[in-house]
């Protein structure tokens, strides 16, 4: 008795998941206005060595695209690290969401 799709399908695929990128996929468009907290950096690098990365970045992909818009620090320790990928939660988005958030 198949009554076809279940209606949360959709909803998962578009729901938010998680994905290892590297990070020279993921494009920063918004300029920073200060630099990051070098001390925090320092202290996500000791982490990141000892325990690895416990909260994933957010990203919106649009087109097959990544923008990173927060995670600015663990973003930087995982460079400074010489990382190639990062943990992200991906939401996946028009290019009217990246309006918005450019805005």
């Amino acid at each position: 008795m198949n009554q076809g799709p279940s209606p949360f399908s959709e909803i998962k695929k578009r729901g938010p998941f998680v994905l290892e990128i590297p990070l020279d996929k993921i494009r920063r468009p918004l300029t920073r206005t200060r630099a990051n907290d070098p001390v925090k950096v320092k202290e996500l690098m000791e982490s990141i060595r000892e325990i690895g990365l416990q909260e994933p970045i957010d990203v919106l992909e649009v087109d097959g695209i990544y923008y990173g818009f927060s995670g600015c620090h663990r973003f930087e320790a995982h460079q400074r690290l010489g990382l190639p990928t990062i943990r992200c939660k991906v939401r996946r988005g028009t290019k009217e969401t990246l309006r918005h958030h450019l805005r």
